[in-house]
Formats: C-alpha cells, sequence, structure tokens
C-alpha cells in the first residue's frame, strides 16, 4: 500500500466526498455544532467562498484517488485588522482515522498559512475532543481561551476551546 497524497482539492473532483465527511461530523459528533446535514448545493459557496478569499483546500488522497480528509482555513472574523488571522478545521474521514492523516492535513495548511503571510492560525475545538486538542498542542498550538457552554448538541451544553498558533509572517504586516 503507497502512502497517502497531499492534493488541493477542487470542486469538481472532491466535493461529494467533502460533503460526505462534513455531514458525518454533523450527524455522529460534536466537530461542527450544525444539526442538519448540509445539501449538496452548500459545497458551491463553500468553494466559492474559499476561492474568492484566496484560502487553501487541502486534502489527502490513497492511491486510488479517494479523499481520505481534507483541511482549509477562512477569515477569522469579518473586520479589516484581523487580514492576518485565519480559523482553521481538519476533518478525516470516519474510517481512517487515528492513522496520522489529520497531522498531515494539519501540517500542509500550516505550510500554507506561512506561505500565504498569515500570523496567526486559530482553531476553535469542541473542548471535549481531545484526540485534535493533543494533536493541536503537539503541533505548538496553545490553549488561548475556553467559551464556556455556548453551544447546545445532543442534549447537552458544549464548551468551546480556542487554540492558536503565531507564525513568524508576514515579513512586513501593514494597517489598511
Amino acid at each position: 500500500m503507497s502512502e497517502p497524497t497531499i492534493v488541493r482539492c477542487t470542486f469538481e473532483r472532491h466535493a461529494d466526498a467533502i460533503l460526505d465527511i462534513f455531514n458525518d461530523a454533523i450527524l455522529n459528533s460534536t466537530a461542527l455544532y450544525d444539526y442538519k446535514p448540509r445539501p449538496p448545493e452548500s459545497m458551491v459557496t463553500w468553494f466559492d467562498a474559499k476561492r474568492a478569499g484566496g484560502f487553501p483546500v487541502i486534502g489527502i488522497e490513497d492511491e486510488d484517488g479517494t479523499l481520505l480528509g481534507f483541511g482549509s482555513y477562512g477569515t477569522f472574523r469579518g473586520w479589516p485588522a484581523y487580514k492576518y488571522t485565519v480559523e482553521h478545521s481538519v476533518y478525516v474521514h470516519k474510517g481512517h482515522r487515528g492513522r496520522g492523516l489529520g497531522r498531515v492535513i494539519m501540517q500542509a495548511l500550516i505550510a500554507a498559512a506561512r506561505q500565504n503571510g498569515v500570523h496567526a492560525m486559530m482553531g476553535g475545538i469542541d473542548a471535549t475532543n481531545a484526540g485534535s486538542i493533543a494533536l493541536h498542542g503537539q503541533l505548538g498550538f496553545r490553549h488561548v481561551g475556553t467559551l464556556p457552554e455556548v453551544g447546545f448538541k445532543f442534549g447537552r451544553w458544549l464548551d468551546l476551546a480556542f487554540y492558536q498558533l503565531l507564525l513568524e509572517t508576514p515579513a512586513h504586516p501593514v494597517d489598511g
């Protein structure tokens, strides 16, 4: 069995697989604080927003071209002074978790963020998601705060923990 390959995801090739991964996370976990599965047409606007913002969508495929997981980042907050900060997310297909694929995707996202002049990467993680929290810690992210009981799903209140990685980029940040 060959090593998985990092790819840049496209709507045409990956939208259906990404949607399946999203919807499994919505229905079966607190990784996404959504209640209802997303419809196929939602992927059009999702990919359009990534393209418009210049945000990468990085996937990992097996030797047959099957998407095993993906990650991306996007706008952290909508005000101009946040332009050097992004919020990222990574999702691995339920059948391929625990194999280190999330780490590989995260490392590719961090490299893309450096290349794109990002200064701060933020991850909003359900506070009970020990695996994601451990991975972020191993990659140098630090816990910068927890918002208690900001979500409600599966009949219980959810705490949202924020993890941050500060990068040495951009070399010459500017106002405006």
